[in-house]
């Protein structure tokens, strides 16, 4: 099951999601609901979805309703991920209740709009890798930013590292797997298909 949060502090460049922040070009009241965190529990509670996966937006924007859901959900017995641009640090409260977090930093291909200073946290990400409960994911666009990868790997310790096709069309998944598996096998880096691209398809163009 997926929860899908409204908000973000980034404007990334390709986002996928643009209608959870981008309130310029979509409404908001179109596309999102409001929910009290007991509505929201009972609603995920009611499925018999063993894992909840809650994503934005940036669900870490709203951390002090995150904790109480996130607590109700484990409780019953769920298994929950997070996803986050790691920009965030979470709360010690968070990282109790919450089994994964998937951080992924944005690498410069986000847009020029976004500076290092916003895509990069540095206590943020150090807080992810002291806690123990995260893995690190980047969508590759090419070989460039492998080396990006690296640097943030050495400077932060990241680990382990996941890399899959930035691309949301199958097409460009499927080609661009081969080399980038290869080129993160060599790294000690984990490979990703993005099932979901490949299975929701999409413009060959994307």
């Amino acid at each position: 099951m997926i929860i899908r949060l409204s908000r973000c502090n980034l404007a990334c460049v390709g986002c996928d999601v643009p209608h959870t922040w981008d309130w310029s070009r979509f409404d908001p009241r179109l596309h999102s609901r409001r929910f009290s965190v007991d509505e929201l529990a009972s609603w995920a509670l009611g499925s018999s979805a063993q894992l909840v996966v809650i994503t934005g937006g940036e669900p870490l924007l709203q951390q002090p309703q995150l904790v109480p859901l996130v607590r109700c959900l484990a409780n019953a017995g769920r298994w929950v991920e997070i996803e986050t641009n790691g920009t965030c640090a979470p709360e010690p409260a968070l990282t109790v209740v919450t089994d994964l977090f998937v951080v992924s930093p944005r690498l410069a291909n986000a847009g020029a709009r976004l500076v290092p200073a916003q895509r990069i946290n540095p206590a943020a990400l150090e807080a992810f890798v002291a806690c123990g409960q995260a893995v690190f994911a980047f969508a590759v666009r090419d070989h460039s930013e492998l080396d990006e990868i690296a640097e943030l790997e050495q400077q932060f310790a990241l680990a382990p590292i996941w890399v899959m096709p930035a691309g949301t069309a199958a097409t460009t998944v499927l080609a661009e797997l081969s080399w980038l598996a290869e080129a993160a096998v060599l790294r000690g880096w984990h490979v990703s298909t993005r099932l979901q691209s490949l299975l929701r398809g999409g413009p060959a163009s994307q």
